[in-house]
């Protein structure tokens, strides 16, 4: 089926464009085959509809589903609709939720904190109890604002008690999460990426995005394959079964978590010549994996510590908090900050602790449930319909959430009317050709640096909803999702991107 003729009279065959793209996987595809400028036409609405038709009718996705809503933002004419009020699964397109709802329900500046408690009291250089971390869901404790210094939040709590002149705690490490719930996983998340990062299970005390890093590599010292972790803890047992490739066989990498555990086997084929790659794996346990790198970490700056690492589900004293010493709070990063992690580089696990940190902000403790409900009473506060919107984690992945592409527009069109948290929330969103999940896309075209959209990839979906500006400067809200497609993604994308450069290159007739 072909497109409708642009300005230069020249026909574009979308079935085309999708073969020749097929081989253009590494490279910028849609500026290969479209050049932008033959793009910019003066065109009605109603001709503008044809031709999005036309992309969405192509052959290629005739057993998939699309749902489409573009709509002005300048007076709210519908440029184009496709099965708008239909429930689609939008993948990570979820987040928009997630985190509108952070900024409009805490606030942009927005910090979560740690508090750090003595369960007993401190005598010359020595604390006589334990150390209690009370966790409210801070998702940043890691390297990840810190210049990839995993320790360096620890570091700064150690200095203040280094400044209370403490070098000895005769006592436990212990970590409260009892703030959130213990179900660290999404309701309909799949078992066989439980090791992958992107499935880090969710607690109210996280460290390095509850995941181990592990680095390999080849030394020729010994003929073999190296397996690090960082952190290094007794208590994550790594596996190496990686062997030396052998001629033209490639570097293959498998890590898996055996489920309930912490032991990690490393298995597959490194090639002697390849450079060190590093990966991660998900831990059992968040809490203790946190408490035990904060002894081992205070061990090593010099504070002795005679007692263990603990979860607060193994201590077997009540803690009344008003009986306790807060010593210091740790705080994170503001809000608006945070979900530009979440928005351009589709961070799960942060997603994840935004929401059970909103349920326990407004309901009192933090769930996926409260998380929702918190959302959904916000949402039909500000005009959405809750009822088309269905959460079953913050992240979007799962297969189970449902939203309909106008809810998408809806939400995105209230941000965009909401001045107080507007900038934080559009500057969170990848800039097509530029960063983020978008950063590959729509490069040295029309559409880069004026597109600003969230991406969602799970199997079988694809999903883009954002903002653009027409060659008009006329400002639109789009939400774009393929559902149940067989073909590669990648022309999935190409869609997307196709219709956007169409968008950013419309000029009203």
């Amino acid at each position: 089926m072909k497109l409708k003729n642009y300005l230069n009279k020249t026909l574009y065959s979308v079935s085309v464009f999708l073969i020749i793209s097929e081989t253009l996987f590494a490279q910028d595809s849609t500026k290969a085959i479209i050049d932008s400028s033959n793009l910019n036409s003066y065109t009605t609405i109603i001709e503008l509809n044809k031709e999005l038709d036309d992309i969405f009718n192509d052959n290629s996705f005739r057993n998939a589903n699309w749902g489409v809503v573009i709509q002005s933002l300048k007076n709210g004419e519908y440029f184009y609709k496709r099965n708008e009020d239909k429930f689609f699964i939008p993948a990570s397109n979820l987040k928009l939720f997630t985190t509108a709802a952070g900024l409009l329900l805490l606030g942009s500046d927005y910090r979560f904190s740690t508090n750090i408690y003595l369960n007993g009291y401190q005598s010359g250089s020595t604390l006589y109890g334990d150390l209690v971390i009370q966790g409210r869901g801070d998702p940043t404790i890691s390297g990840r604002f810190y210049n990839n210094d995993i320790y360096y939040v620890y570091d700064t709590w150690i200095d203040s008690l280094i400044d209370m002149g403490v070098s000895n705690i005769k006592g436990n490490i212990v970590g409260d999460d009892n703030l959130f719930d213990d179900i660290g996983l999404g309701n309909g998340w799949a078992w066989d990426y439980e090791t992958d990062w992107y499935a880090a299970q969710s607690s109210a005390i996280s460290y390095n995005d509850n995941c181990v890093d592990i680095s390999i590599h080849y030394e020729p010292k010994f003929d073999s394959v190296i397996v690090t972790s960082k952190p290094s803890l007794r208590s994550i047992v790594i596996l190496n079964n990686i062997k030396p490739a052998i001629g033209t066989e490639r570097t293959n990498i498998e890590v898996v978590r055996e489920r309930g555990t912490n032991v990690i086997t490393v298995s597959g084929k490194f090639r002697k010549d390849a450079d060190s790659v590093i990966t991660y794996a998900t831990v059992q346990n968040p809490t203790q994996f946190a408490m035990i790198v904060l002894k081992n970490r205070l061990e090593k700056r010099g504070i002795r510590v005679n007692g263990y690492a603990i979860d607060i589900d193994d201590y077997e004293r009540m803690i009344n908090y008003r009986d306790l010493e807060l010593l210091f709070t740790n705080y994170s990063e503001r809000l608006s900050e945070i979900i530009k992690v979440i928005n351009k580089g589709s961070q799960n696990f942060f997603a994840e602790q935004l929401l059970k940190t909103i349920g326990l902000e407004k309901l009192g403790f933090g769930s996926v449930a409260n998380g929702v409900a918190a959302i959904k009473e916000q949402f039909a506060d500000i005009g959405l319909n809750p009822e088309n919107i269905i959460m079953v984690d913050g992240s979007g992945l799962s297969h189970l959430n449902m939203v309909t592409p106008r809810q998408i527009v809806e939400l995105l069109k209230y941000m965009y009317s909401n001045k107080k948290v507007f900038t934080d929330f559009y500057n969170s969103l990848p800039i097509a050709g530029v960063d983020g999940t978008l950063g590959k896309r729509m490069k040295n075209t029309s559409a880069e640096n004026v597109v600003r959209a969230k991406t969602g990839f799970i199997s079988y979906v694809r999903s883009l909803s954002g903002y653009a500006l027409t060659a008009d400067n006329e400002p639109i809200a789009f939400s774009m999702i393929a559902n149940n497609f067989s073909v590669p993604v990648k022309l999935a994308e190409n869609i997307q991107d196709l219709v956007c450069l169409r968008l950013t290159n419309f000029r009203r007739k």
